[in-house]
């Protein structure tokens, strides 16, 4: 039953006051091609509760789960292993809301939890202050465009080749409305990347520099050179971590200079969940804090001197005008940050660089087998848990027959790069400790039969 509370005349009234004729001038952004004109086609009009329940079913069992076999898809999310402990608690009762509460201060249980997320977001990220999350890595990395953009009252972003085309896609999206100018381009089957000559490239007009990192090839790089770069210059420096995982083995970004770093914190807690939701992560120097989007939550002691936090900085359109609104983020994933959390304390620092050498150990044997393979060639010099295979022929093609032999081996190039035919044989692989040596092998014998 539809909920339609409005009248014909609230509606008019409504469209009348925004200058509108019609519902429809509402979606004349919307591409016309993108818009329906009608019922969709191929769908009964009607069906049983069961019928439809039987239907979904069977083609829920069309899908295959990561874990029903040899499985290395990354790319931007990742299949880690998960505690139970962490399903079991973010179902308390005193946890399980989806978002940070409206009404905070009586929720001192949620917001202790987010402050200690920010304190492990901060620490891992080399930085001074960390927010309560955003919604994902990709709009983490818009506002955080924008945010450069206030600071230095500049409006050209220069994005390295390397950063994930998803995130490049919202960049230029969002830019279309702001006016940001954004200078980027796609990668090259190297195993170095381009940070020396986005160095080159900074000049007075340049908000800031965005790097990935580890990048979209699973290259690692050290951007101290490019932090000073930016720093000469007046830019900011943005990293982008889309494994979180990798930085209990490698130096963090805030650690070689950045300004601010974002990323994408589903590695941690969050299973692939079909891409979402996701919570994105967002932290920075003290300096920029007042032009962070997003909640900080703060400690504070009561009337009594008891310990207690509140939401010490809360910069979005609902809490003060609107002009002077940091970005019209309204919320959060709490949930979704609360389970980084959960798993994050579970591992603690010592287990999260042990878990990150046991991702690097199986990535270096998988690259060395897979490299045996005839044709195959791995590009990094060096890499995380994730690396590029350079194959003899398409790489899309060859995703589909592993998938036939049972194994997810990894995300083509040409899939994320449709129109760049010099990507077409590259295949991004990621291996977690969720891979067997057993997975390894099976990736590798099947690799090598859909080849020869």
């Amino acid at each position: 039953m539809r909920y339609l509370p409005l009248t014909p005349d609230d509606r008019s009234a409504m469209l009348a006051a925004v200058g509108a004729a019609s519902i429809d001038d509402l979606f004349v952004d919307v591409p016309a091609e993108a818009r329906l004109d009608g019922p969709i086609t191929g769908l009964p009009g009607h069906a049983s509760e069961l019928a439809v329940e039987r239907h979904m079913a069977a083609l829920a069992r069309q899908n295959r789960a990561a874990g029903d076999g040899p499985f290395f898809l990354g790319a931007g999310a990742y299949r880690h292993h998960v505690p139970a402990s962490v399903d079991h608690l973010i179902q308390r009762g005193e946890f399980l809301t989806a978002y940070t509460p409206y009404q905070p201060e009586i929720a001192q249980g949620t917001l202790q939890m987010l402050f200690e997320f920010q304190t492990q977001v901060a620490r891992l990220f080399g930085t001074d202050v960390a927010n309560a999350s955003m919604y994902d890595g990709s709009t983490a990395c818009w506002e955080a465009i924008v945010m450069a953009r206030r600071i230095t009252k500049r409006g050209k972003a220069l994005l390295s080749t390397g950063l994930h085309p998803h995130y490049r896609s919202v960049a230029r999206t969002m830019a279309k409305y702001t006016g940001d100018q954004l200078v980027d381009g796609d990668p090259t089957l190297e195993a170095g990347t381009d940070w020396a000559v986005l160095a080159a490239a900074v000049d007075t007009d340049t908000s800031c520099v965005v790097v990935q990192y580890p990048d979209i090839l699973g290259r690692i790089d050290d951007m101290s050179a490019l932090a000073a770069a930016c720093q000469a210059a007046g830019a900011l420096l943005i990293a982008v971590v889309t494994e979180p995982v990798a930085l209990g083995l490698i130096k963090s970004p805030g650690e070689m200079g950045a300004d601010i770093v974002v990323g994408e914190g589903q590695a941690i807690g969050v299973g692939l969940q079909f891409g979402g939701p996701y919570v994105g992560l967002f932290a920075c120097k003290t300096k920029y804090v007042r032009q962070m989007p997003g909640r900080l939550c703060g400690e504070t002691v009561d009337a009594n001197g008891k310990r207690g936090f509140v939401l010490t900085l809360s910069t979005r359109e609902q809490h003060i005008r609107r002009e002077k609104a940091t970005s019209n983020i309204c919320t959060n994933a709490g949930l979704c940050a609360l389970a980084f959390s959960i798993h994050m304390t579970l591992l603690g620092e010592a287990g999260l660089r042990q878990l990150a050498g046991i991702n690097h150990g199986r990535a270096r044997v998988a690259a060395a087998e897979l490299a045996q393979v005839p044709g195959v060639s791995v590009v990094n010099s060096g890499f995380f848990n994730e690396f590029t295979l350079r194959l003899p022929v398409d790489a899309r093609a060859t995703v589909h027959k592993l998938a036939e032999k049972g194994v997810l081996g990894g995300v083509s190039l040409g899939r994320l790069y449709p129109d760049n035919d010099a990507l077409a044989n590259g295949l991004v692989v990621a291996v977690t400790e969720t891979a067997t040596e057993e997975d390894i092998a099976a990736f590798a014998a099947a690799l090598k039969e859909v080849l020869a």
